[in-house]
């Protein structure tokens, strides 16, 4: 099932559902962020996705209770702040990130789950395949692996003489294996040598970043994940400290020093579709589908 037909099946429940009922039953919706608060897109990915209940007719603190957490992509703090969502017992959670996911399914198996910002569900165990999910969890991916290619296309795009990359990734996910597989594709087209740099700690990036820039005509890209999210300050500064060429997927890493970013708006997983899906959620998980609006650029 494409995005669009799943996105018109869930607004027309909606829409059938009368008014009256609505106004009568109060939702209770958990959100688990796999930002902190502060984060450039953790606040504006919240308002953006009770807007759009509001567009639907569920209004916090009339007929709807949200509870946000912000796991931040730590795993201690996830498996805290998941157990606290799973004791309030919410109708639905909003979950953002693998890890965020995955610490709610081991909290409750059987609580509904909508899950956006994740990049591999499947491989990642958190769903059994896009078309039939099973359990009750549901959502949206992040983006097709095809697209990783762009990133090393762009990365020749802005410097023409590089010849080598380094691609840093997240080993542990599922998700970085698969990207580094579509980037070596596309870079072998385009005459670029390829390697990756496992993230472990700020040490090792720094010491493998220094040891990058030994090397001339040589640039970086830099994967999503929640390791890279967590460092990603450092990596930026680090490539701007060696004149590296470095090509991110994230619009606000761009808009925050970072020299281009390419890859899906992560602010529409957080809009109309996902409130959709929550505003209509009853246990059951209809297939998984792929974020394909509005790629960003920028610079």
């Amino acid at each position: 099932m494409r995005r669009r037909d799943f996105t018109k099946a869930i607004v027309g429940a909606v829409t059938a559902w009368p008014l009256a009922a609505r106004a009568q039953e109060t939702r209770h919706i958990g959100v688990l962020m796999n930002v902190a608060p502060e984060h450039p897109e953790g606040q504006p990915y919240v308002a953006a996705f009770q807007q759009a209940l509001q567009q639907l007719c569920w209004t916090e603190g009339c007929n709807m209770r949200i509870d946000i957490r912000w796991g931040e992509n730590d795993v201690d703090r996830d498996r805290k702040y998941a157990a606290e969502l799973v004791a309030l017992a919410p109708d639905v959670i909003l979950a953002a990130g693998t890890l965020s996911v995955t610490a709610l399914q081991r909290a409750s198996r059987t609580l509904p789950i909508v899950i956006v910002e994740v990049s591999d569900p499947v491989g990642a165990g958190l769903v059994e395949r896009l078309d039939r999910p099973g359990g009750s969890t549901t959502g949206f991916m992040i983006f097709e692996y095809s697209l990783s290619g762009k990133w090393v296309e762009l990365l020749k795009q802005v410097a023409p003489n590089v010849r080598r990359a380094a691609v840093i990734r997240d080993a542990a996910n599922p998700a970085g294996t698969a990207q580094f597989g579509a980037i070596r594709a596309t870079a072998s087209s385009l005459g670029v040598d390829v390697s990756p740099i496992d993230i472990r700690d700020a040490g090792d990036i720094e010491h493998a970043i220094a040891n990058l820039a030994r090397s001339p005509n040589t640039g970086l890209v830099v994967t999503p994940s929640a390791a890279s999210s967590a460092h990603i300050a450092q990596i930026v500064t680090l490539a701007a400290r060696y004149k590296l060429p470095a090509v991110y997927s994230d619009r606000f890493v761009a808009e925050s020093d970072g020299l281009i970013s390419y890859g899906p708006e992560r602010i529409d997983q957080f809009d109309m579709p996902p409130a959709t899906s929550i505003a209509s959620s009853r246990a059951r998980s209809p297939p998984i589908s792929q974020s394909r609006r509005r790629p960003n650029s920028s610079w």
